[in-house]
C-alpha cells in the first residue's frame, strides 16, 4: 500500500494561477480556496463584486479534494444527543439547513457542468452490532421528528453487506469524486472573472474599521470586507476567533478493483455508501471504478502551522484491519494506496459561522460531514458580506461574536474513543 501526499481522487491541475506579487485593492477578499471559498467567490463575482481569492496551494488542494466524497445532510453529531441538548426548533432548523446544503451542492454540479461521477444514492448510517442497531432506531426517530428525510432500514433487506445489521438511511445526497468536483469548481471560478492568486498564503489579517488588510509573502490586499474560509488552517490567523477550529488529520484507503459479482455475494447489492455508528465513524463506499474507499476510524490532531504529510503507516494499517474485519468475504482484496487531509473540528461539533470583526466574516462548516455545507455557507456568507439580511439557514448556525469554549477534541480523547470502539467491536463479536 502506497502512502501518497496528494489526493487519490484526481491529478492536480495542469497549470496554476499566478501568486500575488504586488499590492492590490478589491471590494471583498476571500481567504482560503476550498469549496467554501470558491463558492463564496463565485457568488460575489455573480453579483458584480470585485473579489480576490487567495489560496496557499492550489484551489481545492486541502480537505475539499481529500475527503471521502459524501454529499450528506448529516450535521456531525449524534441525533439523539442533539435532541437532548437542543431545542426542537433549533434542531429542525439545523436539518433544514443541512438538507438545503445538499441541494445547493447538487445544483452546483448541474449549473457548472461538473463531471464528477455523482451518484444520488443517499447514505446509510450503519450498525455493526445489536447495540448500534438499537441506537440506529432511536436516531432514525429523532431525525424524522426533526424533519430529516431519514428512515430505519434492515440490513439484507436494504442491500447492505453481511455484518451490517441495518441503520438509518438518509434519503438525500450521495457520493461523488471530490477531486474531480474541485477541478470543475476551480475552472468555473477562474472563468467567472474572480481574481485568483494561488500559492499565496495569508500571513496576517487586520481590520482597522474602514478596511481589511491581508499580508501575503508577495504583496498586500486591501478590501472593504474579508471572508475567512480557511477550515483547519484558521488557527494560523490571529484574527480568527480563539478555539474556532481544532485541526484533525483523517485518512482514506483505496483498494484494488473488486468484481461486481463479489460485492453481490457479500450482500452489498445496493452499493449504498455507509458510515458506521461508532464514536469515531468508519466510512465505506464503492467507486465507479469498483474500488472500495474507506476511512476515518482513527484520527489525529495537529497544530498550526500544519505540515504537509502522508497518512501514518500505523493508522493506514489499522484502517485495513478494520476493512477486513467488516468484510471477511473480501479479506484477499489488496489495499492500493492511502492519502489524507486536515479538517477543522469546531469546539461545538456543529457547523458555525459568524463575525471575527466588523468587516471579517468566518465559517467552519466541515466537522467531517460538511463537504456540501461548506459550499452552501460560503454562498450565504457572500450575500451577508454584501449587506443582505441574515438568511434563515445561515441563522441556524450563526455564532456571531460569541466566544468558543476550549475544544474537547484532543489526541488523548481521540485515542480513548478509538479504544472504546475497539472494545465495543470485541464485545459484539463475543455476543454474536
Amino acid at each position: 500500500m502506497k502512502l501518497i501526499h496528494e489526493t487519490g481522487w484526481a491529478e492536480p491541475p495542469a497549470s496554476t494561477e499566478q501568486s500575488l506579487s504586488t499590492d492590490i485593492a478589491c471590494d471583498v477578499v476571500v481567504i482560503g480556496g476550498g469549496v467554501g471559498g470558491m463558492s463564496a467567490a463565485l457568488r460575489l463575482a455573480g453579483k458584480g463584486v470585485d473579489v480576490v481569492l487567495l489560496e496557499a496551494q492550489t484551489l481545492g488542494w486541502g480537505a475539499s479534494s481529500r475527503n471521502a466524497g459524501y454529499i450528506t445532510n448529516s450535521i456531525a453529531a449524534d441525533p439523539e444527543m442533539l435532541r437532548l441538548l437542543l431545542k426542537p426548533e433549533r434542531l429542525r432548523n439545523l436539518y433544514r439547513y443541512a438538507e438545503n446544503a445538499v441541494h445547493f451542492a447538487e445544483d452546483a454540479i448541474t449549473h457548472h457542468g461538473i463531471d464528477c461521477g455523482y451518484q444520488q444514492a443517499g447514505i446509510v448510517m450503519a450498525a455493526v452490532s445489536k447495540g448500534q442497531l438499537r441506537r440506529a432506531r432511536r436516531n432514525a426517530k429523532a431525525m424524522a421528528d426533526a424533519g430529516s428525510s431519514a428512515e430505519f432500514v434492515e440490513g439484507r433487506a436494504a442491500g447492505l453487506p453481511d455484518g451490517f445489521l441495518g441503520g438509518v438511511r438518509e434519503g438525500v445526497g450521495g457520493t461523488l469524486n471530490p477531486g474531480e468536483f474541485v477541478l470543475g469548481l476551480r475552472a468555473a471560478t477562474i472563468v467567472a472573472g474572480v481574481r485568483v492568486y494561488e500559492h499565496t498564503p495569508a500571513r496576517d489579517v487586520t481590520d482597522t474599521g474602514g478596511k481589511v488588510t491581508v499580508e501575503t509573502p508577495g504583496g498586500t490586499v486591501r478590501a472593504r470586507k474579508a471572508l475567512l474560509t480557511t477550515n483547519a488552517y484558521s488557527g494560523g490567523l490571529s484574527i480568527a476567533p480563539k478555539n474556532l477550529a481544532t485541526p484533525v488529520w483523517t485518512s482514506l484507503v483505496e483498494t484494488e478493483p473488486v468484481a461486481s459479482e463479489r460485492l453481490d455475494e457479500i450482500g452489498w447489492t445496493s452499493r449504498a455508501p455507509m458510515v458506521t455508528l461508532h464514536m469515531i465513524i468508519e466510512s465505506y463506499r464503492v467507486t465507479p471504478q469498483n474500488t472500495i474507499v474507506f476511512g476515518t476510524r482513527r484520527i489525529q490532531t495537529g497544530r498550526n502551522p500544519l505540515p504537509d504529510r502522508t497518512p501514518d503507516r500505523r493508522v493506514a494499517d489499522d484502517l485495513v484491519r478494520g476493512f477486513r474485519d467488516r468484510f471477511p468475504g473480501l479479506r484477499d482484496v489488496k489495499p492500493k494506496r492511502a492519502w489524507g487531509g486536515w479538517i477543522g473540528m469546531s469546539s461545538t461539533w456543529l457547523p458555525v459561522a459568524g463575525e471575527a470583526s466588523d468587516n471579517v466574516l468566518y465559517s467552519l462548516a466541515c466537522n467531517g460531514h460538511g463537504f456540501a455545507q461548506a459550499q452552501y455557507v460560503g454562498n450565504l456568507l457572500a450575500d451577508r458580506a454584501c449587506g443582505t439580511p441574515l438568511h434563515d439557514d445561515l441563522a441556524a448556525i450563526w455564532h456571531g461574536r460569541k466566544r468558543f469554549w476550549p475544544s474537547l477534541v484532543s489526541s488523548p480523547a481521540l485515542y480513548a474513543g478509538w479504544l472504546a470502539d475497539r472494545a465495543s467491536d470485541r464485545l459484539a463479536t463475543l455476543t454474536k
